[in-house]
């Protein structure tokens, strides 16, 4: 009696892991689905059918910041329905995968590869429209501030949050930065590979006793550095490249912040903008660097700090949130999983 192998591929791994993955995301956020079914009454929901058109637009957007980078000859690659759809299931990856925004950077260099995009130059993209997004909001929260000091709504024992804002968002400065003085010098690149491999390979043996002893190959880092390296280089040669890709760059952040306004205003509350712009600017720090979850409650936090009550504050952003995840599932995941199943990517 023969045995029959069975062979699973890796696909159906990453398959069964996102369903279980979206499941996990879904279930954590129950309570705040059955709250914001609670609250629709209070809402008016001619205002929140303005969320469609302004989340699909918002993930063009997105996608354009890539896109508009890349060079004439790479994106002639692209059609534009390779275009919307790549952003829309970044999105839903970025929310699907509760591993901050490392999840998002997986995927873009998987999906970008087929069209000759190494992974270093896809991080580099990521990496340019998160420091893109990062600048807008952070002037955003600068306006928004000097706003509600000249009007006096910032109470006396809230100060700290204009503190806190300025520094988190000059820590991203400076490690963008670091991210750049490495890149700009092949030297640097050099020494900083054997540093990352060397403390990676030491780590994994300790944690595996031995078994494991090379994790990641120097060579393999160099290289990843290496291609950043070459779109640093070509941006420093051609700084008007950048021009489009921030343009939508500002057109992204500013679509980002009219979801939790178009919220506000369905509740009645148009006048939460520059709380909003606030607390995005602090959200969008943690949504680059924590798993998913608290960049919403850190903006609800900023608001309440600031003066808005906790039952506003927390309904606008919950009912965001459990918007934004929804809509993320419905659009996404067909694309998503259409676009892991081919075996080119294409």
């Amino acid at each position: 009696m023969s045995k029959k192998k069975f062979k699973v591929s890796f696909r159906t791994i990453l398959s069964i892991a996102t369903v279980g993955l979206v499941g996990y995301v879904v279930y954590q956020n129950w309570p705040d689905i059955v709250e914001t079914w609670y609250h629709l009454r209070e809402a008016n929901l001619i205002v929140l059918l303005l969320l469609i058109p302004e989340q699909l637009f918002m993930y063009y957007a997105c996608g354009q910041i890539f896109f508009t980078y890349l060079s004439k000859k790479v994106a002639k690659l692209f059609t534009k329905k390779d275009k919307f759809l790549i952003s829309t299931e970044l999105n839903f990856v970025n929310h699907a995968v509760p591993a901050g925004g490392l999840g998002g950077l997986a995927y873009l260099s998987f999906r970008l590869k087929p069209f000759g995009i190494t992974a270093g130059q896809a991080s580099f993209l990521y990496i340019f429209r998160y420091a893109v997004t990062t600048v807008v909001n952070y002037f955003q929260a600068l306006i928004a501030i000097v706003i509600l000091m000249v009007l006096g709504l910032i109470p006396p024992e809230a100060t700290w949050i204009i503190w806190v804002s300025l520094l988190m968002n000059a820590g991203v400065f400076i490690a963008l930065s670091i991210i750049v003085f490495v890149a700009s010098s092949t030297k640097r690149i050099g020494f900083f590979s054997r540093i990352i491999s060397g403390f990676a390979n030491r780590s994994m043996r300790i944690i595996s006793f031995g078994r494991i002893k090379i994790l990641l190959e120097p060579q393999k880092i160099d290289d990843y550095f290496k291609d950043i390296h070459e779109c640093v280089l070509i941006v420093k040669k051609d700084k008007k490249s950048l021009r489009l890709p921030a343009l939508w760059g500002l057109i992204y952040s500013f679509f980002e912040i009219a979801t939790y306004w178009i919220v506000a205003i369905s509740l009645g509350r148009p006048e939460l903008l520059p709380f909003i712009l606030v607390g995005e600017a602090i959200g969008s720090v943690f949504d680059g660097i924590v798993p998913y979850g608290l960049y919403e409650l850190g903006m609800a936090g900023v608001m309440i700090a600031l003066g808005v009550d906790f039952p506003t504050a927390t309904i606008v952003t919950v009912m965001t949130r459990v918007f934004t995840l929804l809509f993320t599932i419905a659009t996404g995941t067909g694309p998503y999983y259409k676009a892991i199943r081919k075996k080119d990517g294409k």
